[in-house]
């Protein structure tokens, strides 16, 4: 138990290494958002990034974080001024708490059953305020990315430590019922043995987004294909939802 505690936090410290918030495209979209809603939860808020980003533009409300992984949360924990809560939407009870809810990070996609995504949706209907916002991405399935992730993310850094880390990516095939498995193996001269991490996403068409989002009662309000707002097509690399609650 020891030794994975100190693998998660290890791993968790490397993430924003690996993704910095301040190049992040996605940020670029969500950031206007969340400085402009009273009250916002960070669902799958990892180190918390996106909400560390916006306190630092000068956000005065609330900002909540929610992240069932303890190392991510250790290192949003070292900023005080946010709520960081350890668990998932299934162990929450909000009522109409917020204008505005995300899923950053591709988030949505770790729910991989039915009732996984109608459970999640229901609380996030549950904790909107009426109007509210649910704003998140999935990448389209019809571009089938998977396809160049071992070389998107097969990359190297330096840590903290000066020290510099590779992390390898694969994906498992086959893709059975449109769920990506992967494995991300990091490792660095320094270290005893590698770190594996394993993964699984499922890609939903936006047919199959809209239906859930509608029998969890909230409509779409937007949709774009790209970061910087083009518009949703079958080549299109993202699908990005704006729904509002009723």
């Amino acid at each position: 138990m020891i030794e994975h505690k100190f693998a998660e936090d290890r791993l968790a410290a490397l993430y924003d290494v690996f993704f910095p918030p301040r190049r992040r495209d996605d940020f670029a979209f969500y950031l206007p958002l969340v400085m402009s809603a009273r009250a916002v939860l960070d669902v799958g808020c990892g180190t918390g990034a996106l909400l560390r980003l916006a306190r630092d533009a000068g956000h005065t409300g609330r900002l909540c974080g929610l992240d069932p992984a303890g190392g991510m949360l250790n290192q949003a924990r070292q900023w005080s001024n946010i709520e960081w809560i350890h668990g998932d939407l299934s162990s929450v009870n909000w009522d109409q708490e917020f204008d505005l809810v995300v899923m950053t990070g591709h988030a949505f996609q770790e729910l991989v059953a039915d009732d996984e995504i109608r459970e999640a949706l229901a609380a996030i209907h549950s904790a909107l305020v009426a109007g509210g916002r649910f704003v998140f991405e999935t990448r389209n399935p019809l571009v089938r990315a998977w396809e160049h992730w071992a070389t998107e993310y097969t990359a190297e850094v330096i840590d903290a430590t000066g020290a510099l880390v590779r992390c390898e990516y694969q994906v498992e095939m086959p893709i059975e019922g449109g769920v990506v498995r992967s494995i991300s193996t990091f490792t660095s001269d320094g270290w005893i043995h590698p770190e594996v991490s394993r993964g699984a996403l499922r890609l939903l068409d936006a047919p199959a987004v809209s239906s859930f989002l509608s029998s969890a009662g909230l409509t779409i309000e937007e949709q774009f294909g790209t970061w910087t707002g083009h518009p949703l097509t079958d080549t299109s690399p993202e699908i990005i939802t704006v729904a509002r609650k009723g």
